[in-house]
């Protein structure tokens, strides 16, 4: 508790300054999905039905080249802190704690009087989210195997009683009901002061748990299969204008990152490990993987409704146009299939409580589409996905598509330049290395280029600069580098690593020393805390 008051103190004497943006008088709602695949939107070339998220679509900006960091908790830490999390040795097997300098984002918004609540998912290593993360309001849930009755949750940093299996009960639903609650508060005993909302979903994360009713409108919507809904979702992206690529070969080689055998004696048969062509399944196997694809497009429905009353929320307080709303997801789709929580009941209908399904490479390659790979992978699917801005009074364009590169670690530098607050750094810490995104409100195009941007997860690494991008997969061999030029092939297509040994020379030289620095920032900052 020292520790967090210090740095409070510290952050409470920034100096405000002036920013593009309508300065301290923003209200900000940061939305984030788990695992949504890029394509999975509506607005992203996606048949779910997403109104919500259109809707702040068609009338903001959506980003179609916004990377994270392809899984859930570097993600998350990168989110709330600025820092790529190699630099602040985030590893939740290993619970190093971040470094004092590692601030959360709430923490430096107290400097201009920020009320912060956050709903949901929390993820960040060693950091209580009121105590060490600066949030006034905290509900969040630790059980991430658990849809309707969840056992570890807790609110203001002490623990709640488990949600019985009688209780009605659903998680999307429940962050909803706290981000509302925490709203009509802040409305009742804070309006003079601008709020920062947090709400992070843990869908469609498996497992596939989702209320009956909602799967509904989907039922029969995928028995096409998996290569024929790609085939329609890229026609989509490409109506939409997102950009013009190929579509992606299927790796029919590649399947779920982590390999558990056990888990398909429990789940029989009807699972598949591998994105192989749908017509080589058999009938039963088509029927067992279309319900999954039917419970998964619920669940991103269901998401989209309970985003839609936080929206109704903020109309009803007349905040709605002085609020910035981003949505995220913090990787590409998942190809994992495992059995965790209570296990699988095969005889259990398939997204209620009792059942315990994933949804695997086969449907994750579609909700990816146009790229390949999934999350964990630093390919496109692993780590590109759907960046929704919307904001009244800061956007005037409508509808508009921006193309700037875009990484989670923009979103603390991008959020404070709204609110007005220097973005200081405490003690050694090293600069913040994103930057604020907000001079691309205005106009497409209007952003310096950037600093790299650099992706390693767990042995697959890659570098973005510019239109160039090499990347590797630990799964492929000698993980040799491939090297691709993304304005030309947004989806990998062509390796042109032999073609320009140069340029992959060059640039394997600057992931290394990147790579090197990040984890001297580690070292460093594993003496303070």
């Amino acid at each position: 508790m020292k520790k967090t008051h210090r740095i409070i103190a510290i952050l409470t004497g920034i100096v405000l300054t002036g920013s593009s943006a309508a300065v301290g008088k923003t209200n900000m709602l940061l939305i984030m999905a788990d695992d949504l695949g890029y394509s999975d939107l509506g607005c992203y070339g996606g048949e779910i039905q997403t109104p919500h998220l259109d809707n702040l679509a068609y009338n903001g900006l959506r980003y179609t080249q916004a990377y994270n960091t392809a899984r859930c908790w570097p993600t998350r830490s990168a989110l709330m802190t600025g820092y790529y999390p190699q630099q602040i040795n985030i590893d939740p097997r290993k619970k190093p704690g971040i470094p004092d300098w590692g601030v959360c984002l709430p923490q430096r918004l107290k400097a201009n009087e920020y009320r912060c609540y956050i709903s949901g998912k929390w993820h960040v290593t060693g950091v209580l989210p009121q105590a060490g993360g600066g949030f006034d309001e905290t509900y969040v849930l630790h059980d991430h195997d658990h849809n309707f009755y969840p056992g570890n949750h807790e609110a203001n940093d002490q623990p709640l009683p488990p949600i019985n299996k009688d209780e009605e009960y659903y998680v999307s639903t429940a962050f909803a009901d706290h981000a509302i609650r925490c709203l009509q508060e802040h409305s009742k005993n804070h309006a003079g002061k601008p709020f920062f909302s947090y709400l992070a979903f843990t869908v469609p994360h498996f497992p596939l748990q989702v209320p009956q009713a909602s799967i509904a409108p989907y039922r029969g919507r995928y028995d096409a299969g998996w290569n024929q809904i790609r085939a329609e979702r890229i026609k989509r992206i490409r109506d939409l204008k997102l950009f013009n690529c190929r579509l992606s070969a299927v790796e029919p080689e590649v399947g779920p990152p982590y390999h558990f055998p056990d888990a398909f004696k429990v789940l029989g048969p009807n699972e598949v490990n591998r994105p192989v062509l749908w017509n080589t399944l058999t009938e039963d196997q088509k029927c067992f993987q279309a319900t999954k694809m039917e419970l998964h497009a619920a669940m991103v429905a269901q998401m989209d409704e309970q985003i839609g009353r936080v929206i109704k929320q903020i109309k009803s307080m007349n905040a709605f146009d002085d609020t910035i709303i981003i949505f995220l997801s913090d990787n590409g789709c998942s190809a994992e299939i495992m059995v965790r929580g209570d296990g699988h009941n095969p005889d259990a209908t398939p997204g209620s409580a009792e059942s315990y399904l994933c949804l695997g490479p086969g449907w994750s390659n579609a909700s990816n589409t146009p790229f390949k790979k999934h999350k964990t992978w630093v390919h496109e699917g692993g780590c590109c996905t759907p960046l929704i801005v919307h904001w009244p009074n800061g956007i005037r364009e409508k509808n508009a598509l921006r193309d700037d590169l875009f990484h989670v670690v923009d979103i603390v530098p991008t959020l404070l330049d709204i609110a007005g607050v220097k973005a200081q750094t405490i003690g050694e810490a090293p600069p913040l290395p994103g930057r604020s995104i907000v001079p691309s409100f205005a106009k497409a195009k209007q952003m310096d280029e950037r600093e790299p941007i650099y992706f390693s997860h767990e042995g697959n690494r890659a570098i973005r600069m510019g239109d160039w991008k090499l990347v590797s997969a630990k799964t492929h061999g000698n993980n040799e580098w491939e090297l691709y030029n993304l304005a030309e092939d947004r989806s990998e297509c062509e390796n042109l690593a032999g073609k320009y040994p140069e340029r992959v020379k060059d640039m394997a030289a600057k992931w290394n020393a990147k790579n090197s620095e990040l984890f001297a920032d580690a070292k460093r900052g594993a003496q303070h805390r």
